[in-house]
């Protein structure tokens, strides 16, 4: 393969009926991907026997392990020296691979995000179109990774650099929020990052996913990955890290999971030494204070004074999940 090769790699859980919106779009490419790859993790459906029928390179696994582990396997498998990850229930515009290789060289960046359209998985809707600010991207990736949701059906990536930085931690810890565990990771081993505006992704958002399932998995899992990036970054970014750690204990509360809130809520005070300056003046008095009461004090007064942010969930649950990995 020359430098200018790019897989596509999917990993996929019971996705037969998803894989062919997806590797259609695939295929339809104006200028066709080198690779198409398939990670078949363990599927009672025939996931395999569609992808290979569509045409991908399928790796079956034994056992079901997980989209982190699906992904790090097939970038091990692909021979090219770029790979794009995709969601098996999304898919591609017809340019994304000639927009792709605009940006594919030996003095381009490691890590490219791309544009992309939200849309409606019943009706194609558009509901949104998202873009990535290149400029604060540019200035400091570290720092935007910890502060920005980073999904990877949007990135290009250089293969060997990704192996390199140690691809996807598959601690399962940070399951349900392993994609921004990555990006950190990437941006602390030194990758360089860029953005680019084209829209050239459909992200269709899942009324059902395995996010939107274990939101409450998705905020303790947040509160793994910013604890193990404060060890990381040994002292650095502390603000913007505590500043994800706070958002992540409100979230906690809301799910009456304290124990997750109280670890977040004191990890950002042992590295930011004070208490959010976005929040309330009545909940910074209070974690003067106690903080552990000041985070139940606070969510008890939400339940009583805005009880239609909790009253449409289940029980000890709400609409919030930092980081959350549609």
């Amino acid at each position: 393969m020359s430098g200018q090769s790019l897989a596509l790699l999917v990993p996929a859980y019971n996705a037969a009926t998803h894989l062919p919106r997806l590797l259609g779009s695939a295929t339809a490419q104006t200028v066709p991907f080198d690779e198409i790859w398939v990670y078949d993790d363990a599927s009672s459906d025939d996931t395999a026997a569609v992808a290979e029928r569509l045409g991908a390179r399928v790796v079956r696994g034994e056992a079901n392990r997980g989209c982190s582990h699906g992904k790090n396997v097939l970038a091990e498998h692909t021979s090219c020296e770029w790979v794009h990850f995709h969601d098996a229930d999304d898919a591609l515009l017809p340019h994304f691979v000639v927009t792709a290789r605009r940006w594919m060289g030996e003095d381009g960046p490691d890590v490219v995000l791309f544009g992309y359209e939200e849309r409606d998985p019943a009706t194609d809707r558009l509901l949104a179109i998202r873009r990535f600010d290149a400029a604060d991207l540019r200035k400091d990736p570290i720092s935007f990774a910890i502060r920005v949701q980073i999904n990877p059906f949007l990135g290009l990536y250089r293969r060997q650099r990704f192996a390199a930085a140690g691809g996807y931690d598959e601690e399962p810890a940070v399951l349900y929020n392993e994609d921004v565990a990555m990006h950190c990771r990437l941006a602390l081993a030194g990758l360089t990052f860029a953005a680019d505006p084209e829209v050239t992704v459909i992200n269709y958002i899942q009324q059902v996913s395995m996010s939107a399932s274990n939101r409450a998995k998705c905020i303790r899992a947040h509160y793994h990955v910013m604890r193990k990036m404060a060890e990381a970054a040994g002292g650095r970014y502390a603000e913007e890290i505590a500043d994800r750690l706070w958002i992540t204990a409100a979230g906690a509360a809301s799910y009456l999971d304290w124990p997750t809130a109280d670890e977040a809520a004191a990890l950002a005070v042992r590295l930011a030494g004070a208490c959010p300056t976005r929040s309330g003046a009545l909940f910074r008095a209070l974690c003067r204070i106690h903080v552990p009461a000041a985070l139940r004090i606070r969510e008890a007064l939400i339940r009583i004074a805005k009880p239609h942010l909790r009253r449409s969930q289940p029980r000890g649950s709400a609409r919030f999940a930092p980081g959350d990995d549609s």
